[in-house]
């Protein structure tokens, strides 16, 4: 079977979720893994050295001046002409903002099926399956791809786990390509102050997320000072998003960033429907919160009833600690 992955890029670097789906295509057995890059001219082949840390079959590099900032149309014809031209069974991406927006085109391009958010993926008897969550998380539903391919799937980032390298030389094929017209263009991405080298919420390994009970912008310095000594990303709910607490970008949930960490620690978050939608994935879950009830406890794996203004900065001295 042969499965084209789209690999996302940003500040110079293949992004996790691509790396980690790549790496677990290439131990599928039967199976043809092939890289697939866009961007401006002269940028790509510096990048190469990262896919080859899970050795595909080959990467094909599309460079074109009109790809040198990420833009709905261009973006969706080029990786769809690629995947029709290699003849690809299956076509997959990590979730992100962007493959959320162009993905959907390249299934309309190539007029076949597509299954979003995904946690697992996985072959059998040369067809593509998947697992995708339904009603927020409540159910999960078994998808098989039928009718025309390549079967396009697009997996959320921590769901399938990074495999460990397997270094290899992938042949490198630069592609001829034809962006068409360009009618929307992302031209610039401005990162907030203090957050350009944190890990986006999507990939972070490990997640520090404050409720509206952290009263104020100014308090959630705790979690991140926690978040600073453990090497998490801070999150927070929508309650303290909507309070004004912190900026919309840091939300998960429902009607914010959906996330599958490996560590997820909610502070003062009471754990109703639509947070849990965005992180009940998350492999392990640490709660804190004053209400023996709250909703949060039923689907933590650790949980304490307390301030987190006394439980939060004693666990960051205690992890200072064991990780220094």
């Amino acid at each position: 079977m042969k499965v084209l992955v789209y690999c996302e890029t940003a500040n110079g670097k293949v992004k996790k979720g691509s790396l980690e789906l790549l790496s677990n295509i290439v131990s599928w057995p039967g199976t043809e893994a092939h890289a697939i890059l866009l961007g401006a001219p002269a940028s790509l082949e510096p990048l190469v050295a990262q896919i080859n840390k899970f050795a595909p079959q080959s990467v094909h590099l599309a460079e074109h001046a009109a790809l040198a900032h990420y833009s709905p149309e261009g973006f969706a014809k080029v990786v769809a002409d690629a995947a029709k031209s290699l003849g690809a069974e299956a076509l997959v991406a990590s979730v992100s903002a962007q493959t959320k927006d162009f993905f959907p085109r390249v299934a309309v391009k190539l007029d076949t099926g597509m299954a979003s958010d995904c946690t697992e993926l996985s072959t059998s008897g040369g067809k593509l399956e998947a697992k995708r969550p339904l009603y927020s998380g409540k159910c999960f539903a078994s998808v098989e791809f039928l009718g025309a391919k390549p079967h396009i799937a697009t997996v959320r980032p921590n769901a399938l786990g990074l495999k460990a390298e397997k270094p290899g030389s992938a042949t490198v094929n630069k592609l001829s390509v034809d962006p068409g017209t360009i009618r929307a263009q992302v031209k610039e991405v401005i990162a907030k102050a203090g957050g350009a080298g944190k890990a986006d919420l999507t990939e972070a390994d490990r997640i520090v997320s404050g409720g509206r009970a952290l009263k104020s912008a100014e308090n959630f310095k705790i979690l991140e000072d926690l978040a600073n000594v453990i090497g998490a990303t801070v999150g927070a709910s929508r309650a303290a998003v909507d309070a004004g607490y912190r900026p919309h970008s840091d939300q998960v949930g429902q009607t914010g960033k959906t996330v599958s960490p490996t560590l997820y620690m909610a502070f003062g978050i009471s754990g109703a429907i639509q947070h849990l939608a965005g992180m009940r994935s998350s492999k392990v879950i640490v709660a804190v919160n004053t209400v023996p009830d709250a909703a949060i406890f039923q689907k933590a794996d650790y949980g304490t009833v307390g301030d987190l203004f006394q439980i939060v900065p004693a666990l960051t001295e205690e992890f200072k600690k064991v990780m220094h």
